[in-house]
Parts: C-alpha cells; structure tokens; sequence
C-alpha cells in the first residue's frame, strides 16, 4: 500500500481508524501492541522508521501510564504534532473504554462463565507469543549489528530481573544511563 502523506483529512482517518483498530483488538497490555502499531505504521504507511519507533517505546516504556496509550501518543505526536497525538490518544482509549462499559454493565454473567475463562487463558498465551517475539527480533538486531556493550546489558537485565528479581523500573533507569554514557558518540543505526 502507498504511504498516505501525514497531514489531510484523509490522514487523520487513516490514523484514527488503523489504531482504533489495532487498540480494539489487541490483548495483553502495551507490549502487544508494539508489533501491530509498527506494522501499520512502518511497515504498511511509512510514516516512520524502524529506528524511531524503538525509540518512541523505550520512551514510552520509561512514562509514566499505560505504555500501549503512551507509545500511540507518541508516535502520533511524531508524525503529526499535537493533533496526531490527539487523534491517536482518542483511538487508543475508545475500544478498552466501550469493552469495559459494556462489561462493567454484565459483570456478573463475565465473571462466572467457564467459555469467557477459557478465552481469557487462550489470550494470554497469544499475548506472551508476541512479546518474546519481539524480544526475539529485538536481540537479533542486536546480535546482527556485532554490538557487544548492547548484547551485555541485555543479558545482564534479564539475569537481574530473572533471577535476581531486581525491579524492572529501576533496570530501565540503569540501562537508560549506562547507554547514554557509554553509547554516547557512537554510531548504532
């Protein structure tokens, strides 16, 4: 599909709708999301690159919020300013806030039935095959590009978080400054 130029009502309706979409039917919190927003908006409208939407979730990933809200808003506010941002924030919170009405209003029937459990549990092994899949293609790159310092403080967060049960906000701190002070002047494109 040819890349839909960024500004223009049209745009706007592509932005709206591809993550209307994208929100409404992914499961399993903002890592889940990261894949489908960068095949939308990568790969299929070219509205930016690889590298800058690594970027904006390792921002979004240190925000305060919900990461999959904090990410759309960030990549709508790259690629169209504050009304890009907006766009996205309100296509990102509608389809959980409808979902959430309309259970909230059948709590009861929800909670009790044994299909909707086994639907649930079906979900979260969808959701945790995107997020190592992403985790995948995330220390592949890394391992392509022959970066060892990037390499080792992926090891040694998962071994901090993993066995040493470390709190993962205070590992994003740590990494956040070890790489700004050794990756600092180094080309890593």
């Amino acid at each position: 599909m040819a890349a839909i130029p960024t500004h223009g009502a049209r745009f706007y309706r592509a932005l709206f709708y591809s993550t209307f979409f994208i929100s409404a039917v992914t499961v399993g919190g903002g890592y889940v999301i990261i894949p489908l927003l960068k095949m939308k908006y990568v790969d299929e409208y070219g509205w930016i690159d690889d590298k800058e939407t690594l970027d904006l979730v390792a921002i979004a990933q240190s925000m305060p919020g919900i990461m999959a809200v904090n990410a759309c808003v960030l990549m709508g506010y790259r690629i169209a300013g504050l009304p890009g941002a907006l766009t996205a924030l309100a296509a990102t919170i509608l389809p959980p806030l409808i979902t959430l009405s309309l259970i909230a209003m059948a709590y009861d029937a929800f909670a009790s039935n044994p299909y909707i459990a086994m639907i649930l549990k079906g979900m979260q092994c969808g959701a945790t095959a995107l997020i190592v899949n992403v985790g995948i293609d995330m220390l592949k790159k890394q391992v392509q590009k022959k970066l060892l310092l990037p390499l080792a403080i992926i090891v040694a967060t998962f071994v901090a978080s993993f066995f040493f049960h470390v709190n993962i906000m205070l590992l994003i701190l740590i990494d956040g400054l070890l790489g700004l002070a050794l990756m600092r002047g180094r080309e890593y494109d």
